[in-house]
């Protein structure tokens, strides 16, 4: 599909169709597992595995630094129509080496101090010890979580959006199946989950190697000229999209230590499932802006700003139909959720319907928050990206973690998020609205 001149509508919502599918199948690495193991462990399961998002959150953040990053300079010059792919390419390549480096750093820090992260991230007891079962298969595929990410966003640039999200859908398949099989009927209980999901993340990027033997695949490794400054680029681009995942981590291992101070081991599990729930919500929200990312950048490179307006025009409805959804379905069935995740006892089943109810507020704003980093970032807006994202993620969010749960009680940190997130969202609707007026009257492209 030609993103200059084809109907916006069929490509949005054919890219759309992808990148749902690929971030759903991705978000369900965590949401089975978190599952399998709730049921075969208990609320200790659970809580076990709210302990480790965090892993999860800076390994896909970074494949997401690298990928988003990259491919947002790589559409935005082949927009310009002038012909220079090799320069394109090296984006590509620089978002290659990029990742290796950073997936060898990971990987060597969570080899070697699997134990201090998890304890850092709030594990203690029978928890840190379910939870390093659970990571111990996982060690020996790390980059390939990092580099499916990196890959996926390229095969959407490059048009090939099914191939992306086939290959998540193989993985994401298996890892079905394959959680079932290794927790029950091998009776291998977090160990198996983590197992099943190493080798799914394994077939996803063998089949996204099939890219680069297809005529669709226009993606070279080529010599770069300027590697460092290219790489500053990408990394000063892709930097809101990285602090997204990276700021759940963070506020997961803050929730985590005020839960525990407060509140206990039966709020942590049900903070568990809303992780979980949470990382649904972005998923969806990360389908709205990865569908329009490849079409807003090719046309903001070429000066098409009627384009981008419907293009945003879409992509807004998107995500107001995912934030009606996902609030109602936390004020209607709260103890579904819980108990699809987990065994639960009597005192969850008590006290998760207040919980899910208050930090579901968040669920209204979250993907218009999420989307508008996408959106800024595709016109090359990175510092708006990055006030977005870190008064998001750790500022704002940060300050009333501690703060609210101090001044009033400990449930009263439930409200951190709701709150966090309409006060950001006043500061994006203002500058959204600010840069697509700019698009009528500029061709706002820069060297």
């Amino acid at each position: 599909m030609d993103f200059l001149s084809g109907r916006i509508k069929t490509i949005y919502f054919k890219y759309l169709t992808a990148a749902f599918g690929s971030a759903l199948i991705t978000s369900i690495y965590s949401i089975v597992d978190m599952a399998m193991v709730g049921q075969y462990h208990g609320p200790e399961g659970s809580a076990a595995l709210a302990v480790v998002a965090p892993v999860w959150n800076i390994i896909y953040s970074l494949g997401l630094l690298m990928g988003i990053g990259g491919a947002v300079l790589f559409s935005t010059i082949r927009g310009k129509g002038d012909g220079n792919i090799k320069k394109s390419n090296e984006y590509f390549t620089v978002s290659v080496i990029g990742s290796v480096i950073l997936a060898a750093i990971i990987w060597i820090i969570i080899i070697l101090f699997d134990r201090k992260l998890l304890t850092i991230f709030g594990a203690q007891g029978n928890t840190l010890t379910l939870a390093r079962e659970y990571v111990l298969p996982i060690k020996f595929a790390i980059p390939f979580f990092l580099f499916n990410q990196m890959l996926a966003a390229y095969l959407r640039n490059d048009r090939n959006p099914a191939l992306a999200t086939g290959a998540v859908l193989a993985g994401g398949i298996f890892n079905i199946f394959g959680d079932y099989f290794f927790v029950f009927t091998c009776d291998m209980g977090a160990f198996g989950a983590g197992l099943a999901t190493a080798i799914g993340s394994t077939i996803s990027f063998l089949v996204m190697l099939f890219h680069f033997f297809t005529k669709k695949n226009t993606l070279r490794l080529v010599k770069p000229e300027g590697m460092l400054q290219k790489l500053r680029k990408i990394m000063t681009t892709g930097f809101s999209t990285f602090f997204i995942d990276v700021a759940m981590g963070i506020l997961t291992i803050l929730f985590n230590r005020q839960i525990m101070v407060y509140l206990g081991t039966n709020a942590l599990s049900v903070y568990g499932v809303i992780v979980n729930i949470s990382t649904f919500v972005q998923c969806c929200a990360y389908s709205a802006g990865q569908a329009s990312q490849p079409v807003i950048s090719t046309n903001f490179g070429a000066g098409q700003g009627k384009r981008i307006r419907e293009t945003l025009k879409y992509a807004l409805g998107t995500v107001a139909v995912f934030s009606i959804f996902w609030t109602a379905l936390s004020i209607l069935i709260p103890n579904v959720f819980i108990r699809l995740f987990m065994s639960p006892t009597a005192e969850v089943l008590e006290i998760a319907p207040a919980i899910f109810r208050c930090y579901g507020l968040s669920f209204l704003l979250l993907p218009l928050n999420i989307f508008s980093t996408y959106y800024f970032q595709a016109l090359i807006k990175p510092k708006t990206a990055f006030i977005a994202s870190v008064a998001r993620g750790l500022v704002i969010s940060g300050i009333l973690i501690y703060l609210l749960p101090a001044v009033f009680s400990g449930n009263a940190v439930w409200f951190a998020m709701p709150v966090t997130e309409l006060l950001v969202s006043v500061y994006v609707v203002h500058e959204m609205i600010k840069y697509t007026k700019q698009l009528s009257t500029e061709r706002m492209i820069k060297k």
